[in-house]
């Protein structure tokens, strides 16, 4: 799959100078660390804490500990001086889960023994326009440095330990396979020959055989292999290498087999972890370092964000607290965006498996909620700022995802319609559609239906298909994956409309998570609760939001590709009888048909706000809809944002589609004080990594919007940042987009058409603005009103417009 997109360190800073060349600006980048004066705390696993399903918890593992990851693998650092703790995550290692179907477990624990007591001029930092973690710090008058960052291009770990004086390392390194023997029966051996830890084994459950290699490579002194463990003595430098694998090949397979037959027991993952060991040795850590910078920066350096900020000194604990106290620093809420750009590309990589509810850490026997993806908003969540944050790669493995589970969601698709509308069920290989319900994995999926979620699910699911095209403009994509997959879904929720007088609505209907307070509540309503308390009812918002949204969606990409079929007909009139949209008497936007006063059903203060959904990450509920965003706000309103940490993030994205700014903000500093640890990861709690990346959105949909059909520059634009700059951000169209103001006003615009075509812009007086191509030369605009203008451009070409 071929991106029309910047592919290499070059081109990105090509895009940087054309912009500079546009603008007058030539800033240096800002360099974004988290950083701390003491090491981690590691007071270890607390098996009587249980954490949404999740054991042992390890308060300082989510705290403290510096995240890094290559897609494959993740690892947590300590920077610890007495013993060093490094945690290893491989994506495809589970065991049984929380459920019985699958759920992420830790993969190894790395130790460094220094027994570096008392120390001076300490500093543990995470560099993330590097995503290279350090530790620097003095002991005895030697002045110890220690690096570590996982490479994707090599998929390997390396750390590197040097001194300012020759022979003065001397340190254990050693491993432990971590759960062995419990009640997951998980197996597995230590074993240590000259230089090298390997360390192996099984779980049962999927016939996982997974293997982790640990290489110490010294330079002056000497290496001795020990009982369990290697002593380096008298080093002059020292290079550590770390490389996971397991027996878990992607597939249909996987989804379509029983959990017993979805990996070969006879294949070890021994040779192919060699093989990486053995090339990343014979390229050398400086090699390797550069290979990883060079790809890295390829991508954290497309964006660049200015929030009327100045770099803090403070470490990030204090500059914490002091915004816990009230000092709200705006370089907190720039340094929390950038973080969120920096988990998503550490945690999602093409031909790896998707970013899951983790990202990719777990120090976990059982993750929390299994470590999975979970389809009623919070993998979407994940990645609903990869196209405007410049990072529409990272929604690839995603893809690569669906395209394995999509036979088994036809076969659920098949057994919805059999079950619930079996008048409608149709022959042959995906004429049902395919659907997917809340819960899935790297193993198994389930089906939508009853109780904890309606079909919904598999809408909110296919958004994210139809806005990675809409971003990269990837003709190839949309042939081969996004239209079919849009065209599918909607063939499933025809399937699930049942008629309703004049209308068409989804029955059976669920609106995520919401339950119903008392039986009260039931007295007159036509919907009914499973035993859990969950309401089930007959066209609740968020499916036929969904169904509107599909069904749009699916029209627009057929014309995009010039597709005549009589089911897109079927479609088209299915859209104007499915009534999604409906005001309360509080003013609000109904989550139920049957409610007339807000929350007559359910939770008032819930978490989901899933009946908004329309509005982000819909496009239903738009400015030319004014009563309904009018019921929106309303809606945020009195739902309020005391809630768990991703639905702040999801109650920040709808305030900027609101444009109100202002209010943005205001749940964004909430999430920053309540729901944000002193590693910067955000916290359901426990930690989500939802949180991150669905602020990390939140922010650039603030500063640029582009779902209306046109590009809509500082849309939601708080007072605190009056002054700023972007540069880098994506608007649908695949254009990249800069922008610098001062006192609340643009002053300059930057575009560069990736793809071509027409571009439209909106922004308070553009209409008289003047734009000029890379060589100067004026650009004919045209406009249909005040505040906007269009103009065809070339692909490749930057435009400079000048307020």
């Amino acid at each position: 799959m071929k991106m029309e997109n910047t592919v290499n360190t070059l081109k990105g800073m090509l895009l940087a100078w054309a912009f500079i060349y546009a603008t007058g600006s030539a800033a240096a980048p800002r360099v974004y660390e988290v950083w701390e004066n003491e090491p981690a705390p590691n007071g270890g696993a607390d098996w009587d804490l249980v954490k949404a399903g999740g054991k042992p918890f390890d308060k300082d593992w989510e705290e403290w500990s510096y995240p890094i990851g290559n897609g494959y693998m993740g690892a947590n650092l300590f920077g610890r001086t007495d013993t060093d703790r490094i945690q290893i995550t491989d994506k495809t290692m589970h065991n049984k889960g929380i459920y019985n179907g699958g759920g992420l477990t830790s993969f190894a624990e790395v130790y460094l023994d220094f027994g570096h007591g008392e120390v001076g001029n300490y500093r543990r930092s995470l560099n993330l326009n590097e995503a290279i973690a350090y530790v620097s710090y003095e002991k005895d008058g030697v002045k110890f440095k220690r690096e570590y960052f996982m490479s994707y291009p090599d998929n390997i770990m390396a750390v590197r330990l040097t001194a300012d004086q020759k022979g003065a390392l001397s340190f254990a390194v050693r491993a432990e396979i971590p759960y062995l023997n419990m009640e997951d029966k998980r197996t597995g051996t230590v074993n240590v020959r000259d230089n090298l830890i390997t360390l192996a084994g099984t779980l049962p459950f999927f016939n996982i055989n997974y293997e982790g290699q640990v290489k110490v490579l010294n330079e002056g002194g000497a290496v001795k292999a020990g009982e369990g463990s290697v002593a380096v003595s008298k080093a002059d430098s020292v290079t550590l290498l770390i490389a996971t694998g397991t027996n878990y090949r992607p597939g249909t397979h996987i989804f379509s087999s029983a959990n017993h037959e979805k990996l070969d027991p006879k294949l070890f993952p021994h040779d192919e972890v060699s093989s990486l060991m053995a090339k990343a040795e014979a390229k050398g850590y400086n090699a390797l370092k550069q290979t990883h910078l060079a790809d890295y920066q390829n991508l954290f350096g497309r964006v660049s964000v200015n929030l009327n900020s100045q770099v803090s000194a403070e470490p990030t604990h204090r500059l914490q607290d002091n915004y816990k106290s009230g000092e709200m620093d705006n370089y907190l809420e720039e340094l929390m965006f950038q973080f969120g750009r920096y988990l998503l590309i550490a945690s999602s990589r093409e031909k790896t498996l998707p970013s899951n509810l983790q990202g990719i850490w777990s120090q976990y026997h059982y993750s929390p909620w299994t470590g999975g993806y979970w389809h009623n908003i919070n993998v979407q969540m994940n990645y609903w700022g990869a196209g405007s944050a410049n990072l529409a790669e990272c929604f690839e493995p995603y893809i690569e995802y669906f395209k394995a589970y999509w036979p088994k969601a036809q076969e659920h698709a098949t057994a919805y319609v059999e079950k619930f509308n079996p008048s409608r069920l149709a022959e042959g290989q995906g004429e049902n559609g395919w659907i997917i319900g809340t819960s899935a994995n790297s193993y198994n999926i389930s089906g939508a239906g009853g109780g904890h979620s309606g079909p919904g699910t598999g809408g909110f699911t296919s958004k994210l298909f139809t806005e990675y095209y809409l971003f990269t403009q990837d003709r190839e994509f949309l042939e081969e994956v996004g239209y079919p997959a849009m065209l599918g879904m909607s063939k499933f929720l025809s399937k699930a409309l049942v008629p309703h007088g004049d209308l068409l609505l989804v029955e059976p209907s669920a609106s995520p998570e919401q339950k119903v307070r008392d039986k009260e509540q039931l007295v007159g309503m036509p919907g009914s609760i499973d035993k859990k308390g969950y309401y089930t009812t007959t066209g609740c918002t968020f499916d036929q939001g969904f169904v509107w949204e599909n069904h749009t969606d699916t029209l627009m990409l057929a014309d995009a590709l010039g597709k005549k079929d009589a089911f897109l007909d079927t479609i088209r009139e299915e859209i104007t009888k499915l009534d999604p949209i409906l005001i309360g008497t509080s003013g609000q936007i109904k989550e139920y048909r049957e409610e007339e006063a807000y929350s007559d059903i359910g939770d008032p203060k819930h978490r989901h706000i899933s009946h908004l959904c329309p509005l982000y990450p819909g496009t239903l509920i738009h400015s030319g809809t004014p009563e309904w965003m009018q019921a929106a706000s309303k809606t945020l309103d009195l739902r309020g944002s005391k809630t768990t940490g991703w639905a702040m993030a999801h109650r920040m994205n709808c305030r900027a589609r609101l444009k109100e700014g202002e209010k943005a903000l205001e749940v964004y500093q909430r999430f920053i004080q309540e729901r944000t640890a002193p590693n910067l990861w955000t916290m359901h709690p426990p930690f989500q990594i939802d949180g991150n990346l669905g602020t990390m959105a939140g922010v650039a949909e603030m500063l640029l919007q582009s779902h209306e059909g046109y590009i809509d520059i500082l849309p939601a634009l708080p007072k605190a940042w009056n002054s700023g700059s972007f540069e880098g951000l994506v608007a649908r169209g695949n254009f990249v987009v800069s922008c610098h103001w001062k006192e609340g006003n643009a002053e300059s615009i930057g575009i560069t058409a990736r793809s071509g075509g027409e571009c439209r812009l909106a922004y308070p007086g553009i209409e008289s603005a003047s734009v000029k191509d890379s060589k100067g030369k004026a650009v004919k605009t045209s406009s249909d009103r005040k505040g906007r203008i269009a103009f065809g451009s070339t692909k490749g070409e930057t435009y400079s417009i000048a307020l």
